[in-house]
């Protein structure tokens, strides 16, 4: 992993669950990670653990949502560490339930702080990737839309379907820039995912769904994953959506 040490990176929703795993899984190997949240506590306590292990990163105060906060992310990052060469967009906040149940404000929730959120960060980083000779984006997406039961998951699908579509008009785009830009589907033990697993009945039968029988590690499974992504043995690879879940999904 040495060709990563030293790299600058920027994790949204780095508080918690799968944008913490892939924040320790970068530190790990090498990587200054920006720690990006909404609770301060939440990505003080990520970059705690960053430091404890011996890596270097910066916890920023984030609200995807907030269109000011996104630019002031960058500038800090660019201030702090002289640049930007990894962005990592997880970070997602919308409405849940069935379609009727849903409000407008619901739904573009979903919209600002998905597709919104990502484009313009990645607008905001593409100068500094580019000055730097290249980089990589990588948006997290789910596999909601690919379900043949897709109910109570509409906003949040057509959000991140909206940022798979981002993902490769930005790859199309960008290539030339030396930019890389792929889409990662994760399956791991989230709070979010433990909460459903706990209230919702309907849980069993999907975890059954997995081929490998269990459910991924944040860190382990999906940050270890991501980092392999950025290595040069995937320099060939742009524009794609890989599933970390285990063979649940079929993006086919």
């Amino acid at each position: 992993m040495s060709e990563l040490v030293g790299k600058i990176a920027i994790v949204t929703g780095a508080g918690q669950g799968v944008g913490q795993g892939i924040a320790l899984a970068m530190a790990a190997a090498g990587l200054q990670v920006v720690i990006a949240g909404r609770t301060a506590t939440k990505i003080e306590d990520t970059l705690r653990q960053i430091t404890a292990r011996g890596g270097r990163g910066l916890a920023v105060r984030c609200d995807v949502a907030n269109p000011q906060d996104l630019d002031a992310l960058v500038a800090k990052t660019v201030a702090y560490f002289g640049g930007v060469d990894v962005l990592v967009n997880n970070a997602y906040d919308g409405g849940w339930g069935p379609l009727l149940s849903l409000s407008d404000d619901d739904m573009m929730r979903g919209i600002q702080s998905g597709p919104m959120a990502s484009f313009r960060l990645m607008r905001a980083c593409h100068p500094h990737m580019k000055a730097r000779g290249g980089g990589h984006v990588i948006n997290l997406v789910t596999a909601a839309s690919e379900r043949w039961d897709s109910s109570n998951y509409g906003a949040y699908a057509i959000a991140k379907q909206g940022v798979r579509a981002l993902t490769r008009a930005a790859a199309s785009e960008w290539g030339p820039d030396g930019i890389r830009v792929n889409s990662v589907a994760p399956l791991a033990m989230s709070p979010a995912l433990e909460a459903w697993i706990k209230n919702d009945p309907g849980s069993e039968a999907y975890l059954k769904t997995v081929p490998l029988n269990r459910v991924g590690d944040c860190e382990i499974d999906i940050g270890r994953g991501v980092v392999a992504l950025l290595r040069s043995d995937f320099s060939y690879l742009t524009g794609a959506t890989i599933p970390l879940d285990g063979g649940q999904a079929n993006f086919d």
